[in-house]
């Protein structure tokens, strides 16, 4: 049986929730900026909201107990978190540079 969320750890869990959104947000919109304006500060600001994000899933994991498969989610969740801005941005990359080339030949 599935253990519920104690009522003094239900505030943790509703705010560590609602981090692990905005700190995933930040991370993709930090990385993205840092691709378009390569500054340092930019791209080390997007790892400290990738940090902020893990941080949350591994308070999430103990206050809404967390185990077995559960656990194993909220780890892929982590890894999906830090991989998928960076194919989002490969993706895109390559999809407006075929673009550009489709479009430059067509007018030739």
């Amino acid at each position: 049986m599935i253990e519920p969320i104690a009522l003094q750890d239900f505030f943790t869990t509703f705010f560590v929730s609602a981090l692990i959104i905005l700190a995933g947000a930040s991370y993709a919109l930090l990385f993205a900026w840092s691709k378009v304006n390569p500054k340092t500060v930019i791209k080390i600001s997007a790892y400290v909201a990738y940090a902020i994000l893990v941080v949350s899933v591994i308070i999430l994991s103990q206050t809404a107990h967390f185990t077995g498969y559960w656990l194993a989610i909220a780890w892929l969740m982590i890894i999906g978190y830090f991989f998928a801005p960076i194919v989002i941005w490969h993706l895109c990359v390559r999809t407006h540079t075929a673009t550009l080339t489709i479009t430059t030949e067509d007018k030739l």
